[in-house]
């Protein structure tokens, strides 16, 4: 897809940051499992929180295919860095959509990492199944109470505020949840430890606690158990982002692959002189190259206004897997080094793992391409 001069700009801005900041500090950040607060503080500065939040509310009002190119660079850089672009993108596409007056004044403190947020949704019966929600909100005088817990929550051992989807009429299945807008450090809130993840580890998981927590009358985001549709209403958006993560990982690793292939020798010759070595790189390529096309169709899609469902569950499910079997290939190139802890490869292909899961699993993503296959036939 062509970039305009604008969207060109912001790439290779992103590009600049990732290669003097976020690149030289990804092995550590992984090894040590930290919260990057000076990275995202800078990133804020640049504009790189909140791509499409207008620029009357404090951002910098680029449309989605932006959003996506910055995403996969970050990403390309490091995908925990890009994970957290890409909550606050949710996050403010929620408060710009649905949010008084009140709430939207909280978007320069989220654009500029001065609160950190978190998106809280999953429970242990509430995965994919977002029917299986248990949380609860019930009315309090003006205001709510709380009651309920969420795990694997991103940020939630640093977040200052929590989106939380709750019951609000427990009779009305998906039709009775609401989003709720709560401050993580009031009382009745607890923060369960650290989880230690697989993959991304520099992006903070954890479990909530809430107990009898007061929430003021101006805690609810948007309209009363309108929350579970409000949900849905940002995720083509959100499987565009993290489409475009995949991407990024994807690219690394290729770009990692291309280097040693042509420095490493065996047998007297460099071993990107060997045929297999080329297949598996070419592969790589062209595979890397058709999932970003169908990230950026499907983010145009969103910014033209048109019905972009199946697109973005195609890039999502596509991007997941090719990045998972391709970072495989990366390591694959450094034979024995890129099993080794430290090697990009390595870190890399743990990281793609998580794509094929988050953010609705690409199993689910098949299920939605087929079905709106079959309810508005086979053309695009």
């Amino acid at each position: 897809m062509f970039l305009n001069e604008i969207q060109e700009q912001v790439r290779e801005t992103t590009r600049a940051f990732v290669d003097e900041v976020i690149r030289p500090a990804a092995e550590a950040l992984d090894r040590e499992e930290r919260f990057p607060a000076e990275i995202y503080e800078e990133m804020g500065r640049l504009g790189l929180f909140g791509i499409a939040v207008p620029e009357e509310l404090g951002g910098p009002g680029f449309d989605t295919l932006t959003y996506a190119v910055v995403m996969e660079e970050l990403s390309r850089g490091y995908a925990s860095v890009a994970d957290q672009c890409g909550l606050v993108e949710l996050i403010s596409t929620l408060l710009v959509r649905h949010g008084t007056d009140e709430q939207k004044a909280l978007l320069p403190d989220i654009l500029s990492m001065k609160r950190k947020v978190a998106y809280c949704i999953t429970e242990p019966e509430a995965g994919t199944d977002v029917s299986g929600i248990r949380t609860t909100v019930e009315r309090d005088g003006d205001g709510w109470i709380l009651n309920g817990g969420k795990i694997w929550i991103h940020n939630a051992p640093v977040a200052d505020l929590g989106f939380v989807l709750a019951r609000t009429d427990k009779e009305a299945g998906n039709r009775g949840m609401s989003i709720f807008i709560v401050d993580l450090h009031a009382k009745g809130v607890e923060r369960g430890p650290k989880e230690h993840k697989m993959g991304q580890r520099a992006s903070q998981v954890g479990a909530l606690d809430f107990t009898n927590v007061r929430l003021g009358s101006n805690a609810l985001l948007g309209e009363m158990n309108r929350g579970f549709h409000m949900m849905m209403s940002v995720l083509d958006k959100g499987r565009v982002g993290i489409a475009a993560l995949a991407v990024g990982i994807a690219q690394a690793g290729l770009e990692a692959a291309v280097d040693y292939a042509g420095t490493r020798k065996q047998f007297g010759k460099h071993i990107s002189e060997f045929q297999g070595v080329q297949w598996l790189l070419a592969d790589m390529a062209k595979d890397i190259e058709a999932a970003r096309l169908l990230v950026h169709s499907a983010a145009v899609k969103i910014d033209n206004g048109q019905d972009a469902t199946r697109s973005c569950s195609m890039a999502k499910c596509f991007a997941g897997d090719m990045a998972v079997a391709r970072t495989a290939d990366a390591v694959q190139v450094f034979g024995g080094s890129g099993y080794i802890r430290g090697f990009e490869v390595e870190r890399l292909y743990r990281d793609a793992k998580i794509t094929q899961i988050y953010e609705g699993t690409n199993q689910i993503q098949r299920m939605i391409i087929a079905r709106e296959l079959l309810k508005k036939g086979a053309r695009a």
